[in-house]
């Protein structure tokens, strides 16, 4: 059975719920593994399986008022989980451009998992996807220049430099300079762990 009952106790589970980041942090680290390490059963990329865990854990913050129980926890971020390791997979079948025996069965144990959930959608992130980009853009240009080709570009400390025609020093101080400020901004709407995977 997938679904485990780690009960935490009533008052640890309501610190949760009011926003405690110290009990969310508690509640990631216990788990997080747990969840990657069911997408990536279905996704065979950890990366990926990875980033679907985060996703799961940034809504279940964002939910966490609508979560009744502290077994509900568990039932929320598999459930999430569930609903990531199908949207991939049938992107691949969409990208692959044909019907793949594994995917399908892949697929098809995911449904026929025994996911007991809360019947309601996650919560939409546009906004905070908005937040995120909007304090990207309020960084002073070199920074924001650096942030962008190191964080979502993937470029080496010495490959950026070139393109923007400074040192590495300068490379290194502008990230940390960029890290600082989001963390700043950001920390107060997302608890400091969430916050680390988003900058970093």
């Amino acid at each position: 059975m997938i679904l485990e009952n780690n009960s935490l106790n009533e008052f640890f589970f309501a610190r949760f719920k009011d926003g405690d980041e110290l009990a969310f942090e508690h509640i990631f680290k216990s788990k997080f593994n747990q969840i990657a390490g069911f997408c990536e059963q279905f996704i065979f990329n950890r990366d990926d399986a990875q980033n679907m865990a985060q996703e799961a854990f940034l809504n279940l913050w964002l939910n966490r008022k609508k979560i009744e129980k502290p077994s509900g926890i568990n039932s929320f971020l598999y459930t999430f989980a569930k609903s990531a390791c199908l949207n991939f997979i049938r992107h691949q079948q969409v990208v692959e451009k044909y019907s793949s025996q594994t995917l399908n069965e892949k697929e098809e144990l995911l449904n026929s998992e025994v996911l007991e959930s809360f019947d309601f959608n996650s919560v939409e992130i546009t906004e905070l996807d908005e937040l995120i980009q909007q304090s990207i853009r309020t960084l002073p240009e070199k920074c924001r220049l650096v942030f962008i080709k190191k964080r979502f570009e993937g470029k080496m400390n010495k490959e950026i430099a070139e393109e923007l025609g400074i040192n590495v020093k300068s490379v290194e101080a502008n990230m940390t300079r960029a890290i600082k400020a989001l963390k700043a901004s950001l920390s107060e709407y997302l608890p400091a762990i969430l916050v680390l995977f988003i900058v970093q």
